[in-house]
């Protein structure tokens, strides 16, 4: 009778182990902010990474450019409101900042290339307007989006343009240039 007694333990407790095996765990996380404004910023939105691709020196010796990529700012679940049939914060003006280009304190400066050289400021990346109009660094806002009710989308580019300087004061290897924007409603 031990012997079953016996038995029927450790088989109860290779069956209990056998149910508390980890087939396979994980975790989910969730970040957010709450923000005083009519609108939210869509979450592709807050961080995002513009491909300017692999650009030639030569594009841009002598003040030359590179190609524009676009990139959107998306507003979402937007709500204005109604004042005496007024609608009030409707409009957004966005601020874009960051480190500027060591020939040109209107554009975004890099960093990555080989810093050794000294011709990491003869490289910039100029942010512009649904039109083309250039946007400075950090100095002015882009104009008024008039904004409507629901979702909205916001259009810019961005390209590479160089100091006006030979092709071998133009800096060679991979770069990055990081700009926060800030919106403002009125």
């Amino acid at each position: 009778m031990k012997k079953i007694i016996l038995a029927t333990l450790i088989s109860g407790v290779m069956s209990a182990s056998a149910f508390a095996a980890d087939q396979g765990h994980g975790k989910v996380t969730f970040k957010g902010e709450i923000i005083d404004a009519p609108c939210s910023i869509s979450a592709d939105s807050i961080d995002q990474t513009v491909e300017l691709g692999q650009i030639a020196n030569s594009i841009l010796a002598n003040g030359g450019a590179s190609s524009p990529k676009q990139f959107t700012i998306e507003l979402e679940d937007c709500v204005f409101p109604n004042n005496a049939g007024v609608q009030y914060n409707d409009k957004v003006q966005i601020t874009f900042s960051g480190a500027s280009a060591g020939f040109n304190s209107k554009l975004l400066g890099v960093t990555g290339l080989n810093p050794d050289e000294g011709l990491v400021g003869n490289v910039g990346i100029q942010i512009t307007d649904t039109q083309g109009a250039p946007i400075d660094m950090g100095i002015s806002t882009t104009q008024s989006h008039q904004l409507q009710a629901g979702s909205n989308t916001l259009q810019y580019s961005a390209f590479v343009r160089g100091a006006n300087v030979a092709v071998d004061a133009i800096p060679l290897g991979k770069f990055e240039g990081v700009t926060n924007f800030t919106l403002a409603y009125n």
